[in-house]
């Protein structure tokens, strides 16, 4: 089986030697997504909270791109610049699943992140 490399310009462009997702073997697999707002072309810097609801944007651009939907995310990786900010992430994290189906995840806090952003997450779905 050959992989296929998914690329939306719903999502943020790679800045460096990466695709935003490959579809491999019934799964997609997205790199790590930040919050740019494509649409405006900036980071959205206005709290931790509106800065996970964009990556949230991203991945599922990135996902429908690749033919699935957030309901098919089975693992999650969070990248935090600070942990104090977890309930915050929580928050909205948890707005994007159906309490019943939540994916496998870990949140991990990092000393810097792309673009100094505060918060990173990539996901691994099921393909449709």
């Amino acid at each position: 089986m050959k992989k296929q490399i998914i690329h939306t310009d719903k999502a943020p462009q790679a800045i460096g030697p990466y695709s935003q997702g490959v579809k491999y073997n019934g799964f997609i697999y997205t790199s790590g997504q930040i919050p740019f707002n494509v649409e405006k072309n900036e980071l959205v810097t206005t709290g931790i909270q509106d800065e996970v609801h964009q990556v949230m944007k991203n991945v599922i651009a990135i996902l429908e791109e690749g033919g699935t939907t957030i309901d098919n995310v089975v693992k999650t990786t969070i990248f935090v610049k600070d942990l104090n900010d977890f309930t915050a992430v929580n928050e909205v994290y948890a707005s994007y699943f159906n309490d019943s189906n939540y994916p496998a995840r870990e949140c991990v806090e990092v000393a810097r992140l792309p673009r100094d952003v505060n918060v990173e997450i990539s996901v691994i779905a099921i393909a449709d």
